[in-house]
C-alpha cells in the first residue's frame, strides 16, 4: 500500500536532525583538525580515545532510540499522557548506567587500553583524552533522553538549537584548551576531551531549558517526577536492551577496525582517522533520514497503518540516497583539498586519497541500508535487528582482519569492507521487511 506520509513530512522531521548532525560532526572535525596540528600521535590517540568513548556511549544511545520508538508508538496511538513516564523512566535508567560505566572505566579503563593499543605513545595520548572525556556520559545520556522525546513526537527543530549550542561551545573551548589561548591552560589532547564534555553539558542544558519554557508539551506530562514503575521499566528494557547491545557491538567493531589498522602503522592510523571524519560527514543525511524512518514507522504502526511501512521506508531511502549521491560527487571532485583541511603531511594525504573514492561508494549504499535497517527497529522487533547486525558485523570484522593482518593488503583494500557492509545491510533488512514477520508486534 502506498504511504500517506508525504515527502514534506519526512523532510520536516529529517532536516533538523541532519542540521543537528552537521553541527555534531563539526565537533568531530574541529577536534580532529586541532589534534592533527599536534602531530600523528595526538591525532591517532584522539581517534582511539574517541572511538573507545563512542563504543561506551552507544549503550546509552540504544536506550534513547528504544525510548524514541516507544514515544512514537504512543503518539501514533494517541496515548500522549504515557509519554512523560517513558521519558523519565528512561532518564532514571540512563543515570544509573552512566554511574556504572564511569566506575568501570576508572577501575579497568587504563588496563583495557594498554592491552589493546600497540604504540606506547598512542596509548598515553588516548588515556589522557579519555580521563576527561568519560565524564561527559552524564550529560550525553541526558541529551539522548530529550532527543528521544522530540524525535518521537516529530518536533525535531529543537535539535538544531541544542547542537548548534554544543558546536559553538566545543569550538571555543577546544581551541582554548588544546592550544592554551584566552588565558586557559595548554592541555593538548586532554583539552580536546574536556572541551567535548563542556559541550555535552551545554547541549543537555539547552534541551532542559527549552523543555521548561515550551508551553506546548503539557499534554505529554513531562517533569512529573513519576515513581518508579517496574512494568514501564520492563517495557523500556525489552525494546532498548537489544538496541543497546546492537549499538555497542557496532561501535565496538568500529573500534576494533581501528585497532587492526593501528597495527598496520601510525601513518595508516592517522590517514584512517581523517577518512573516518570525512566519512561521518558523508553519513549525515543518512542518519537524519534513518532516524526519521525509525520514528515514522513506529508512528504509522501505532495508527494501525502497518501496510504502509514498506512504501514509507522506500520513500525515505530514495531521498537519503539522493542526498548521499550529491555529497559523494562533491567529495570526489575535491578529495585532496578536503584532506588538507586535516593535515599537510604528504604521506598521510597520499595514503588517504584512494580511500576517499571507496567511502563515497559506501555512503550511497549505506543510505539505503541504514534507512531499511532502522525501519526494522521501528517495527519494535529490536531483537531481530540485533541478530541481523551481529551477523553482518561478524563478516565485516573477519574480512578486515584477513585483509589487513593475514594477507597484508594495503589500507585501500582494507577499507573496501565498508562497501560490503552497505550491500549486506540493505539486502538483509529489505528481505526481513518484505517477510511481514514484524506485523502485530506490541511494545
Amino acid at each position: 500500500m502506498k504511504t500517506s506520509i508525504s515527502y514534506r513530512r519526512v523532510w520536516d522531521i529529517a532536516f533538523p536532525i541532519m542540521i543537528g548532525s552537521v553541527a555534531q560532526n563539526v565537533i568531530n572535525v574541529t577536534d580532529t583538525a586541532f589534534l592533527g596540528s599536534l602531530g600523528d600521535v595526538a591525532l591517532g590517540g584522539g581517534a582511539i580515545g574517541g572511538l573507545f568513548y563512542l563504543a561506551i556511549i552507544m549503550l546509552g544511545w540504544g536506550v534513547g532510540v528504544g525510548a524514541q520508538i516507544m514515544v512514537a508508538r504512543r503518539f501514533g496511538e494517541g496515548k500522549n499522557k504515557e509519554i512523560g513516564s517513558i521519558i523519565e523512566h528512561t532518564q532514571y535508567f540512563l543515570l544509573f548506567l552512566a554511574v556504572i560505566l564511569i566506575v568501570l572505566f576508572e577501575l579497568f579503563g587504563k588496563t583495557i587500553l594498554y592491552s589493546i593499543v600497540e604504540s606506547e605513545s598512542v596509548f598515553n595520548a588516548s588515556y589522557e583524552f579519555l580521563r576527561y572525556r568519560i565524564w561527559g556520559l552524564f550529560f550525553a545520556f541526558t541529551y539522548f533522553s530529550y532527543r528521544a522525546f522530540y524525535v518521537g513526537i516529530g518536533k525535531t527543530k529543537v535539535i538544531t538549537y541544542t547542537t548548534l549550542t554544543m558546536v559553538i561551545v566545543n569550538v571555543f573551548f577546544g581551541y582554548s584548551l588544546v592550544f592554551g589561548h584566552f588565558g586557559f591552560p595548554k592541555m593538548g589532547v586532554s583539552g580536546a576531551g574536556l572541551a567535548s564534555v563542556i559541550a555535552e553539558f551545554s547541549g543537555a542544558g539547552a534541551f532542559i531549558v527549552y523543555t521548561i519554557l515550551n508551553k506546548n508539551i503539557k499534554e505529554f506530562h513531562i517533569f512529573k517526577f513519576y515513581r518508579y514503575d517496574s512494568e514501564m521499566m520492563s517495557r523500556i528494557f525489552k525494546v532498548s536492551i537489544p538496541l543497546m547491545l546492537q549499538n555497542f557491538f557496532s561501535f565496538s567493531i568500529w573500534f576494533i577496525f581501528f585497532l587492526i589498522i593501528e597495527k598496520m602503522g601510525e601513518v595508516e592510523l592517522a590517514a584512517s582517522n581523517i577518512i573516518r571524519s570525512i566519512y561521518v560527514v558523508l553519513l549525515i543525511p543518512i542518519m537524519g533520514f534513518a532516524t526519521a524512518a525509525n520514528s515514522l514507522v513506529s508512528f504509522v504502526i501505532g495508527q494501525g497503518r502497518s501496510k504502509e511501512v514498506l512504501s514509507l521506508t522506500w520513500r525515505i531511502a530514495l531521498v537519503a540516497a539522493g542526498f548521499s549521491v550529491v555529497l559523494s560527487v562533491i567529495c570526489s571532485m575535491f578529495p585532496r583539498l578536503i584532506i588538507q583541511v586535516y593535515t599537510n603531511d604528504p604521506s598521510i594525504i597520499e595514503m588517504a586519497l584512494p580511500i576517499m573514492h571507496i567511502i563515497t561508494i559506501a555512503s550511497v549504499l549505506l543510505a539505503m541500508g541504514f534507512v531499511l535497517f532502522n525501519s526494522v527497529s521501528g517495527t519494535g522487533k529490536t531483537n531481530i535487528s540485533l541478530l541481523l547486525e551481529i551477523g553482518i558485523l561478524a563478516i565485516y570484522i573477519l574480512l578486515t582482519f584477513v585483509f589487513a593482518l593475514v594477507f597484508m593488503q594495503p589500507l585501500t583494500v582494507v577499507w573496501t569492507v565498508e562497501i560490503l557492509y552497505g550491500i549486506l545491510l540493505s539486502s538483509v533488512s529489505f528481505i526481513y521487511l518484505r517477510s511481514d514477520h514484524w506485523v502485530g508486534k506490541m511494545i
